[in-house]
């Protein structure tokens, strides 16, 4: 297995025994729902790829310019500043939150190697990856639906197919990392979101017990 180096830095002690969730799921899983609903029962510090980017770019650092600079081209952040985004978001709430949702990240088996590191790092690890599992044809039926509310015409059945075997090319190996470490649950991402939910809160609590 490949080994990333990184970089030494000072963090306040965590917990082991803190709550730090992988949210796994394809586009069109409700991931996003759902990680709403996780991070007001448990009180998780919410890091979602997109918001982090987002937030980096509105502060004015010189990594949120550089993440400024890269968006306007309209080309795709990097997996290093990506991964760099994620380690100063876990030193800056290192030992003050319960735990940690990182909701679409990892997107690569690097970022999940490089997420594990940054993790033992601060004297923790990952406690579950919850794998929303839907069908393809409901993905696209939801995207598609998604893409009718939001007005974005581009978004045909042609471009969400493409995503979704995208995914399930770059991401989903992902999954078998967390499958190796045991850590990994299938969850059933079909029915009403509280029915999902209440899916989630019993893997969440059963992960607890046994850690």
């Amino acid at each position: 297995m490949r080994t990333f180096a990184l970089p030494s830095i000072q963090y306040k002690t965590m917990d082991l025994h803190m709550l730090n969730i992988v949210l796994f799921g394809p586009p069109g899983s409700g991931k996003g729902t759902q990680a709403a609903k996780l991070v007001e029962k448990y009180g998780l510090k919410h890091l979602s790829t997109g918001d982090m980017l987002r937030a980096e770019k509105a502060s004015g650092s010189e990594l949120g310019n550089r993440v400024a600079a890269i968006m306007a081209t309209g080309m795709l952040v990097s997996d290093e500043i990506v991964n760099e985004i994620v380690q100063s978001q876990l030193k800056a709430h290192a030992g003050s939150v319960p735990g940690f949702i990182f909701d679409g990240y990892p997107r690569t088996v690097e970022q999940a190697h490089t997420l594990d590191g940054y993790l033992q790092e601060i004297g923790t690890s990952a406690t579950a990856t919850l794998f929303l599992d839907v069908p393809q044809e409901e993905l696209v039926k939801r995207l598609l639906q998604r893409a009718v509310e939001l007005g974005r015409a581009d978004d045909t059945v042609e471009v969400i197919e493409a995503r979704v075997i995208e995914y399930n090319t770059k991401t989903l190996p992902v999954a078998t990392i967390y499958r190796a470490q045991g850590k990994l649950h299938m969850v059933d991402g079909m029915g009403s979101v509280s029915e999902i939910f209440s899916r989630l809160v019993a893997v969440v609590d059963q992960s607890l017990i046994k850690g």
